[in-house]
């Protein structure tokens, strides 16, 4: 049954070379990378082997130890990745437990991961190759090592899988795979640093990994070579014990998953629950305004940018510490980048819009009832990013101008998106994508008018940015309480122009918008 199961995952293989030619490219390019990779990394390790055993053992450490994560993190961020042996297609075989297990551990084997991961842990042989005894141990870790990280492997994807058939889990999925990408440059610089500033940075680092389960297995050859053959056989046991335990959960958890098919859950609501329909105000306007706070909370396109808001606040914290810096300006950004969001609504509602049209609201309706529902979560948030990072920082005597810009960004901006969403349609993600995809057919249109818009955004604000470089400057406090007064009126008059202006527009080209997003596929 084991060879059946290794023989059915190379016919998978082949034969999804053969789906067409693009796909066939696609997997050479990607075999050859990964070889290209493989040899970098066997010569590497073979040049190691000069090296003195305490650099061996950290580079090995932690690069073994990254090798682990990375089987482990890879499915959850990217599920769906390898399913040609998707356990829940065996439901209907009696196969015995073992010889699954065995079938799917080796199967895992077969592709340029499983290949690329088994000769680079066995290429580690030839860098304890002055070292018979390390040498020797270092041929049983690696093997125990890749077993490792395939098992792992698959009990976290056994483990998800009666949660990748929900919409919901893929949405937030998608959107806490993107957060990585956010911090990747503080992370690399972060360790960077941390090499630069202290030259046993990665020692320590690798002496930390060596007790733990990721780099247990890399450290012990370094131990045999040092002449520390017990604490080697303790080192491999942590690995061996953690095999065996993710070995019976996966088993525990791939027999769950055998007989309990997967699920969409079902939310139930009694009769009567209208969410924020029954919050709002019966009124057009309320209407449109419940309508869009449940996309806020509901929809990723639009939950995605309030997931990375508190982000951006650790990058800028990060940045500029406790002295302040860009830190203090968070509340301003955020302000910013709030009321910018709903400049393509109409775009994100895609055919829904007709139900706006078919019901006659106004453009006045329209566009209040969703400047609306931003401004209640807008203006709170706005308001604890302006004051905790004066606080932090110990600089709440920046409030009122701080409060002024910001209150003065949002109102501004949010007047101004109510005019241009009424105006310009683009492609953008459809309903069910994910937020951070870019359709087919983004052209210079959308960033002409996302420039454009930041640029007026940032004019009809000039009286706030000017009497906050003045306040900076002078250091004068009524230059603050200036900016404040001039950001809450002239951010008011700016949002009653913009929903009323938004609103004519809205209801001379109600019929081409609706054409428009239809069209934007």
């Amino acid at each position: 049954m084991v060879a059946d199961l290794l023989r059915l995952k190379l016919v998978l293989l082949r034969n999804s070379f053969k789906r067409s030619t693009a796909q066939l490219v696609g997997v050479i390019l990607g075999a050859l990378y990964g070889l290209g990779i493989l040899g970098a990394v066997v010569v590497g390790l073979v040049l190691l082997g000069t090296a003195d055993i305490e650099l061996i053992r950290t580079i090995l450490v932690i690069g073994g130890s990254a090798t682990v994560l990375g089987w482990i993190i890879i499915p959850i961020a990217a599920t769906g990745i390898d399913m040609t042996l998707d356990p829940a297609r065996f439901v209907t075989f009696a196969i015995p437990m073992r010889q699954l297990l065995t079938g799917l551990v080796l199967g895992g084997l077969v592709g340029v991961p499983g290949v690329v991961t088994l000769v680079a842990s066995l290429a580690q042989v030839l860098t304890w190759i002055r070292y018979p005894a390390a040498a020797a141990t270092a041929l049983v870790c690696a093997l125990v090592a890749v077993l490792l990280c395939v098992v792992a492997s698959r009990l976290v994807t056994t483990a998800v899988s009666s949660m990748t058939g929900s919409r919901r889990f893929k949405d937030v999925n998608g959107i806490v795979a993107f957060i990585p990408l956010i911090f990747l440059g503080p992370i690399i610089g972060g360790v960077t640093a941390g090499f630069q500033n202290s030259p046993g940075f990665a020692a320590s680092l690798a002496d930390v990994l060596a007790w733990t389960p990721l780099g247990a297995l890399w450290a012990a050859p370094a131990d045999v070579a040092a002449g520390n053959a017990g604490l080697a056989v303790v080192r491999f046991l942590i690995g061996g014990m953690t095999l065996v335990l993710f070995l019976v959960l996966w088993s525990r958890s791939l027999g769950h998953a055998l007989v309990t098919p997967p699920y969409n859950a079902v939310t139930k609501r009694g009769a009567g629950h209208l969410g924020w329909f029954g919050r709002f105000p019966a009124t057009p306007a309320g209407a449109v305004g419940a309508r869009a706070l449940t996309y806020w909370l509901r929809d990723p396109r639009y939950s995605a940018s309030l997931v990375i808001i508190p982000f951006l606040a650790v990058l800028l914290y990060f940045s500029g510490g406790a002295s302040g810096g860009a830190f203090i300006f968070l509340g301003p950004i955020t302000a910013f980048l709030l009321a910018w969001s709903i400049s393509a609504d109409i775009s994100y509602d895609n055919t829904a819009f007709s139900l706006h049209v078919s019901t006659g609201v106004s453009g006045r309706d329209d566009r209040l009832g969703r400047a609306g529902a931003l401004l209640v979560f807008a203006v709170p948030v706005a308001l604890v990013f302006t004051v905790l990072p004066l606080l932090i920082t110990g600089q709440a005597e920046d409030l009122p101008v701080m409060l002024g810009l910001s209150t003065g960004l949002l109102l501004t901006g949010a007047g101004l998106s109510s005019i241009v969403s009424a105006r310009y349609t683009y492609n953008v993600p459809l309903p069910g994508e994910s937020a951070f995809k870019t359709p087919p057919g983004t052209n210079f249109l959308m960033f002409a008018v996302q420039f454009i818009g930041w640029l007026v955004m940032l004019l009809l604000a000039l009286p706030e940015i000017i009497l906050t470089i003045v306040y900076f400057v002078t250091g004068d406090a009524l230059f603050g309480w200036l900016t404040l007064l001039v950001g809450v009126v002239l951010g008011v008059i700016f949002l009653v122009v913009g929903i009323r202006v938004g609103g004519r527009w809205y209801d001379r080209r109600a019929p081409e918008l609706l054409l428009a997003v239809s069209g934007n596929r």
